[in-house]
């Protein structure tokens, strides 16, 4: 069973590492992956009652962060997510609290410059102890609670420690320093986390507000309502300006529709009656009305935040290391403190110095700014591809597209367009006719829903012929199509006698004959002769053959997109080893790859030799990319290192890959690559700046220039700055 709850109000990302270790050791629990930057936990196991499952996470969450709420997870709706409230008199109190503690620094530190000005000294340490008091209540209460449950490990419990260290010996004013400058940084911490957050998932979230439905039975009157009411088959309104709210096809009007925020795509394109739409795109310039395809929960705009959300979910080894580390990094921190609290003083006797310098050690032992920062980086990256129309399916995708070293590039679909035209249509001889053999052809492929049959098809339509579906079809993998077809009319008018000869009984007379429609290995299969193979001819060569007989081919071609050859160079440049796959000859392929500036070409391949190869390229060059249209091409998506499909491929194609593109485009895959690499970068960048300056701070403490107001920013200080390094992965272009 999967299951997915919220658990609300947990910000501190080394209790929610604490909190996730318990349920994942928790019976019948399977899996369990919290992700800090939406909240949400997954779950996948066995249990039988779903409420006593609720009740026992409730119970580990309140006895390692007070607060926590586990509730049922359910999406709000975009009005309210932006009408969202925070607990304002919580802040006011806190910002409060904080002011006055200000307020008094600030004071503390004019009675030093200037002579004379002041209270008494009893004075001044009862301010300072009721400033303390008012400052680390909260701390020290949530440090106790913790205690009695067996938490002693946590950064109440270490601030409660420093500061009450500070207190005994004799170092007051720096105590309310330390927890002062603690909570402020907790606060602003808190408050980067939040707007980080916010910023990524308003970056994301594009579903509408409202909509205007059409209501025909009171004559076209405009109703606005939520989205989620709105059912499959209505009538909506979409005006100028406005986003298209839900998946559907336009019924009326015509407009240019700017596709970017869904697909990256710059350019606008035109709509009018018949074209569909995906929601999340915004109508520039007409207004137009629209029948609803699909409903919210299954339109574009929602399968975008939920492939960001459960990207989120899954997690990078480096965020697993790091949970790991943060579990030794704090004892280990500790045990030194007390090390040189101790064995120090015993042989020096300066005891002040050396639990001073402990105390250092203490307020810097807290592992968030760690775990925090990783994650929100993988987010952050998530996030800014999504706005690239590129949807990636968790933290693992980053670092495996982080470490690719080849590309492996399906031709048809990926490196060209994938709009076939029939180039030329080239009958044996004298006895068939081009009209008549691609209708025999058209006949076969019309029930298929390859691009190469349905340009053959195209073609015959528009050469106005007639041709009589055919039945009993079956595709091959990597051959082709047979069928049996029932008479052939042309523009000539019915078959011949002599043409008979050649079909064998393809006529008017009705009797059905099989008709073969694919490559050499096809015809070879059924025993065809009476044809040779042009290696030589540029584009995909079809065979036609009726019966046993070989009666033409008609060549399809297709030309590279616009960007291809850039983003092949691109690629290239980067140390990247381009490689094309594909089903065609030998000579068509060398012919793209030519044009495109691709390194390596493997072609007249069947779908299983896809696998074969990328599993080979894998093997001399490295973890390898796969990226394919999505015909035929699940099964090397599933096994390259990276699998990559495009947005209007197969649907089993997109289920099975790590990447989605929304937009047709090989840039999206130098772009995707770029920022995993930035991505990574980042993250790391986190974790050395956070254990290097810790360390420096404590070998600092340890010469004696470090002072405890270091040691805070060791702690909150670094925190906020690995965050704010994290969320600029966001605009990255």
């Amino acid at each position: 069973m999967e299951e997915t709850l919220l658990l609300k109000d947990l910000n501190c990302a080394n209790c929610a590492a604490k909190i996730e270790d318990r349920i994942r050791k928790m019976a019948g629990i399977e899996s369990a992956d919290f992700a800090i930057a939406t909240h949400q936990l997954r779950l996948t196991g066995a249990w039988e009652d779903r409420e006593a499952l609720k009740c026992e996470i409730q119970a580990i969450c309140d006895a390692i962060e007070e607060g926590v709420t586990v509730t049922d997870y359910e999406r709000p709706s975009k009005a309210l997510m932006d009408d969202h409230s925070h607990d304002h008199g919580s802040d006011a109190v806190t910002i409060g609290i904080i002011g006055v503690g200000l307020i008094f620094m600030i004071y503390e530190a004019l009675t030093t410059i200037v002579p004379g000005i002041g209270m008494s000294e009893s004075i001044e340490t009862a301010i300072y102890y009721i400033a303390y008091v008012l400052l680390a209540f909260p701390v020290l209460k949530t440090a106790g609670r913790n205690i009695l449950k067996g938490e002693i490990f946590d950064e109440n419990f270490l601030m409660s420690i420093a500061t009450l260290g500070a207190i005994v010996i004799d170092a007051l004013p720096e105590a309310v320093g330390v927890i002062l400058f603690y909570r402020i940084g907790e606060f602003f911490e808190h408050k980067a986390t939040d707007r980080s957050r916010t910023e990524i998932m308003n970056a994301v979230d594009m579903r509408p507000q409202e909509v205007r439905v059409v209501d025909e039975c009171c004559g076209g009157e405009i109703i606005v309502m939520a989205p989620e009411r709105v059912e499959v088959g209505w009538t909506i309104e979409v005006r100028p300006g406005d986003l298209i709210p839900l998946d559907g096809t336009v019924l009326d009007g015509s407009t240019r529709v700017n596709t970017a925020p869904v697909t990256g795509e710059p350019v606008p394109i035109r709509a009018e009656r018949g074209t569909q739409l995906l929601s999340g795109c915004i109508n520039e310039s007409g207004r137009i009305t629209m029948r609803v395809d699909k409903p919210l929960g299954e339109s574009m705009v929602t399968k975008i935040l939920d492939a960001v959300e459960n990207a989120a979910s899954s997690k990078p080894k480096i965020d697993r290391f790091i949970t790991r580390f943060a579990r030794v990094y704090t004892p280990i921190v500790v045990g030194l403190a007390l090390i040189v609290a101790i064995i120090p003083s015993l042989l020096t006797g300066e005891w002040h110095k050396w639990i001073y310098t402990a105390l250092t050690f203490l307020v810097i032992s807290c592992p968030c700014a760690l775990v925090l920062s990783v994650p929100l980086a993988f987010f952050s990256g998530i996030g800014n591809a999504s706005k690239q129309g590129i949807l990636l399916k968790g933290g693992r995708v980053i670092e495996a597209l982080a470490g690719v070293k080849a590309v492996a590039l399906d031709k048809t679909g990926t490196i060209t367009s994938g709009e076939f035209k029939v180039h030329s249509v080239e009958p044996v001889n004298d006895s068939v006719s081009e009209s008549v053999l691609l209708s025999v052809a058209a006949a076969v492929e019309s029930v298929s829903t390859h691009p190469i049959a349905q340009s053959i098809v195209e073609a015959a339509n528009a050469q106005n012929l007639t041709f009589t579906v055919s039945s009993d079809v079956q595709e091959l993998a990597g051959e082709g199509i047979v069928g049996r077809v029932i008479g052939v009319q042309g523009l000539d008018g019915a078959v011949t006698a002599d043409k008979v000869a050649i079909v064998q009984g393809l006529a008017s007379r009705g009797e059905d004959v099989q008709v073969l429609v694919g490559n050499r290995r096809l015809l070879e299969r059924y025993d065809v002769t009476g044809y040779s193979a042009d290696a030589s001819v540029y584009g995909t060569e079809v065979l036609v053959a009726v019966g046993k007989q070989y009666v033409g081919r008609i060549i399809i071609s297709d030309e590279p997109r616009v960007d291809s050859a850039t983003a092949i160079q691109k690629l290239n440049a980067n140390g990247i080893k381009t490689i094309m796959l594909t089903g065609d000859a030998l000579a068509s392929a060398e012919y793209i790859a030519k044009q495109t500036s691709v390194s390596e070409v493997h072609a007249s391949l069947l779908p299983q030799d896809k696998l074969s190869v990328v599993q080979n390229t894998r093997a001399v060059y490295g973890p390898t990319m796969f990226v394919g249209d999505g015909i035929n091409d699940a099964p090397v998506l599933a096994g390259a290192d990276v699998g990559g499909a495009m947005g209007s491929g197969a649907d089993a194609a997109i289920e099975a890959s790590d990447v989605v593109f929304m937009r047709p485009s090989l840039q999206s895959i130098v772009h995707v690559i770029d920022l995993a690499k930035a991505t990574l970068s980042v993250a790391w960048q986190n974790v050395v700046f956070a254990i290097a300056v810790k360390v420096i701070i404590m070998v600092l403490g340890l010469m004696g220039y470090a002072s405890m107001w270091w040691a805070v920013f060791g702690d909150t200080g670094v925190s906020i700055l690995c965050i704010l390094n994290s969320i600029r992965i966001l605009n990255r272009k």
